[in-house]
């Protein structure tokens, strides 16, 4: 049955395109990274020694993974390396081909020369035009929850709530593709989603949104949400999965560069653990802390997680999370950063040079541009340290069959 157009209906429509205008017309007038200069293809006299600390094993199953994503996508999408493109189809016979080499257990030396014989290396341009990129890290935390409310357990963890609306800014003109904003509707007007201080302080979700479980801390709940996915702990023993579900579109800031800025952390300290631990020597301040980052994460349940943007489970120290505007997703990339190594307490003693194959399988809200990469460590406690205190620098590449065209 056909739906009569009403007034409302005409005023959300006409709201949505003054408020689609103001905000593009606000904007500065700055070039954007692009994916046509995101990365260039460098000669094979450049080529990294492709050494990769972890096994086939791993790699094995991030691949898959990848493969899993790209034969469910029309095999004419096309994938941007540089100036360079593929579809699908291709993408799927270059991991294939890496796939069934690495099965064979060849050296690093009989892998680099069959990497130089088949395969295109692209680097990123990096935050500097030099290929430098700012690797950190995230995981899967374990929080300890309740499905009641209780004096222990009060901190709600959301899932989306009902009144929460994205509008694709496409269908109103399509020099918009691919943007969208987040809003909801109310008295005919559409107004940007509640922000963090209101979701947390005034309770607005209590009739709106479901809560999947209740955790003991608000930070734990906060990093939660940083991470975009982790595992609750019931007091029974029973775990399950949460995962990103949505955001309530307000813009990511960083506390850790509030702390640094006000001088309550120092830039060289500064860390996850860094942050948890001056909040609980400062209680009176979590509010105020935390409420500086007006972005706040909705979960689902998700049986089989942790999952990335593209939708396939992330395996650990293989995945990596890139600016998805700019880079092509479930490509097989190399990359080369530090990684800490920990003493029998648990304690961080040096830093060592790695290098390894990883799948860009994730995105984040902070992680925009060439410059930034994600890596995501697993679950458990030196995935903990690793994703906490990795703010190091390093070089990505990436990987693609020779075309035969």
């Amino acid at each position: 049955m056909k739906k009569k157009f009403n007034s409302s209906y005409l005023t959300f429509v006409s709201f949505t395109i003054i408020v689609t205008l103001l905000i593009y017309s606000c904007k500065p007038m700055v070039k954007p990274p692009t994916r046509e200069n995101a990365m260039e293809r460098i000669s094979s006299w450049s080529y990294p020694d492709f050494i990769d600390d972890m096994t086939y094993k791993d790699l094995e199953q991030g691949i898959i993974q990848s493969l899993t994503y790209l034969n469910k996508v029309p095999a004419d999408r096309q994938f941007i390396f540089g100036e360079d493109q593929y579809d699908a189809e291709h993408m799927i016979k270059s991991l294939q081909h890496f796939l069934d080499y690495i099965q064979t257990r060849p050296s690093f030396q009989n892998l680099k020369e069959f990497i130089r014989s088949n395969y295109r290396i692209y680097r990123s341009v990096g935050r500097n035009g030099k290929g430098e990129v700012l690797y950190t890290g995230y995981y899967e935390p374990l929080l300890n929850g309740s499905l009641v409310r209780s004096e222990q357990y009060r901190y709600p963890i959301y899932t989306r709530p009902r009144d929460l609306i994205t509008i694709d800014l496409s269908l109103f003109n399509e020099k918009f593709k691919g943007e969208k904003i987040i809003a909801r509707y109310t008295d005919q007007t559409v107004v940007p989603y509640y922000d963090r201080s209101e979701i947390e302080a005034d309770g607005v979700l209590e009739d709106k949104a479901e809560v999947l479980a209740w955790a003991e801390d608000p930070v734990d709940v906060f990093f939660l949400q940083i991470q975009g996915s982790g595992k609750v702990r019931l007091e029974n023993g029973d775990v399950f999965n949460v995962h990103y579900q949505t955001t309530n579109g307000r813009p990511y800031r960083s506390i850790g560069k509030l702390l640094i800025d006000e001088e309550k952390i120092s830039a060289t300290d500064m860390s996850m653990q860094k942050i948890r631990e001056y909040l609980h020597h400062h209680p009176n301040e979590i509010d105020t802390v935390l409420n500086y980052n007006p972005s706040y994460v909705f979960f689902k349940i998700e049986p089989n997680g942790p999952l990335g943007n593209i939708n396939v489970k992330l395996t650990a120290g293989r995945s990596i999370a890139l600016d998805r505007r700019i880079f092509p997703s479930a490509a097989l990339a190399f990359i080369e950063t530090e990684k800490p190594l920990i003493d029998d307490a648990g304690k961080i003693h040096s830093w060592q040079r790695f290098s390894r194959f990883a799948l860009n399988q994730d995105t984040g809200g902070a992680i925009r541009g060439p410059g930034r990469a994600d890596l995501f460590w697993g679950n458990g406690s030196y995935a903990e340290i690793a994703a906490g205190h990795l703010k190091h620098t390093g070089k990505l590449y990436f990987l693609v069959l020779k075309s035969t065209s």
